[in-house]
């Protein structure tokens, strides 16, 4: 009986040992991943494409698409920060806001604008803190949308001044994250009148859920609570706050979502239960893509779903 105790509280001791060490090293590595400077400097290894629909393409909207632009500043709350504003060509149609994501920039946005543009819309690409044309934040890490949200609102008050003018937002990625911690905490949230996500970030605990499952290592959804638990003492993230899922279910406007089965980052699983969820007018479009990769996976598909939203957005 002593023997089988002893062997038991082995195991037990090597269970608990496993667990709370990859569960460090997950909340480690995740912490690592919001500071800011390694991703950006993985993303600038590799060689910039020369399509401006591509993701990494680098250079303004006159070099991309050959559409005049003004570079306006914006006075958020860590001081001024540059954004790119493209005119419509002709009478204006609507306004339209775009948020990239974590260590990305305004250049990403250029699949919505090429959109938008065509369809007559003027465009506002933003940047935000820790962004290349905008101030540092003090602690030097992304903030899941927690910290970035307010640096936002500036951006809808130039293309909504008033209370009764509306906006579209584009936001991909951690841009999702901070649209939605935006329409839960900013009092200029009833100004924006619709909505376009790609790959969005909407669940932090989804993340690291995602991140654990892709380590290949066994328990990985005990390996994720673990680090759960870790991360707050890494960093500065309140896990419960950075989820907005419930901001998007409740948003009364046209909404457009497409996200890829195969995304790395971010998983699709609640991009599908939002959709699922919503009562009001809602484009999904679903991929076998990587994370923000479904309009280069179709092209046309993602056209004709973003022409349908905004056809919504216009009825």
């Amino acid at each position: 009986m002593r023997i089988v105790f002893f062997l038991l509280s082995l195991v037990a001791l090597a269970f608990v040992g496993y667990v709370g060490i990859a569960g460090y090293f997950l909340a480690h590595g995740t912490a690592g991943l919001l500071k800011t400077g390694p991703i950006a400097a993985a993303l600038a290894t590799a060689e910039p494409p020369s399509d401006p629909l591509a993701l990494g393409f680098r250079g303004d909207p006159m070099q991309a698409l050959s559409l005049p632009f003004q570079t306006v500043t914006l006075d958020t709350p860590l001081g001024a920060a540059e954004a790119w504003l493209v005119p419509a060509a002709g009478p204006e149609a609507g306004r339209a806001i775009y948020v990239h994501g974590i260590a990305g920039a305004r250049e990403d946005g250029y699949r919505a604008l090429s959109i938008l543009h065509e369809a007559g819309w003027t465009v506002l690409l933003v940047t935000y803190r820790n962004d290349e044309g905008a101030p540092a934040s003090p602690d030097g890490s992304y903030g899941f949308g927690l910290t970035e949200w307010p640096d936002l609102e500036p951006a809808v008050t130039r293309m909504a001044p008033a209370e009764t003018d509306r906006v579209l937002v584009v936001a991909e990625s951690m841009g999702g994250a901070i649209l939605g911690q935006f329409l839960k905490q900013s009092p200029l949230a009833p100004r924006v009148s619709a909505i376009a996500l790609d790959s969005p970030a909407i669940s932090f605990a989804a993340v690291m859920d995602h991140l654990a499952a892709a380590g290949g290592k066994p328990l990985p959804q005990v390996i994720a609570w673990t680090a759960k638990q870790v991360l707050p003492f890494k960093t500065s993230l309140t896990l419960d706050q950075a989820e907005t899922a419930a901001a998007y279910q409740v948003f009364p406007g046209p909404l457009f979502l497409a996200h890829g089965s195969a995304d790395r980052i971010v998983p699709i699983g609640p991009s599908q239960s939002l959709a699922a969820a919503r009562t009001a007018p809602t484009v999904t479009l679903w991929t076998g893509a990587d994370h923000l990769g479904s309009h280069a996976e179709d092209p046309a598909a993602y056209r004709k779903a973003f022409h349908d939203f905004l056809a919504q957005v216009k009825g």
